[in-house]
């Protein structure tokens, strides 16, 4: 077994999806994620890609992503809004809601806690 990971989807059939219809507020983004790797306790990490529409997001995990491609725009319910392009970095913890906007399509890559 391997003790280290490169996060590359090359090979890797991504999972296809979209926000929930009761979450959605403008658009038809679809979603595809290349999940990568899977630790124990509620440990993963992959690739995930929108694109263009806003939808609502809460968070029961913690995550960490870092943008790849695209312009995304996250609002907290509070209204801060965060735009986000290549290189951004971030970490949404649990309990944090609002909405997520994607104005270009966009990639990221993301560690994720359950």
């Amino acid at each position: 077994m391997a003790t280290y990971l490169r996060l590359n989807e090359d090979g890797v059939e991504p999972e296809t999806g979209a926000p929930a219809a009761d979450r959605l507020v403008s658009g038809d983004p679809t979603f595809r994620t290349w999940s990568l790797d899977e630790a124990g306790g509620g440990l993963y990490a992959g690739i995930w890609e929108a694109t263009p529409g806003k939808w609502k997001i809460v968070y029961d995990e913690w995550e960490y992503f870092n943008i790849l491609s695209g312009y995304s725009i996250v609002t907290a319910d509070s209204g801060e809004a965060f735009h986000l392009r290549a290189g951004d970095r971030m970490i949404l913890k649990p309990g944090f809601k609002g909405t997520w906007e994607v104005v270009e399509t966009t990639c990221k890559d993301y560690v994720i806690r359950l």
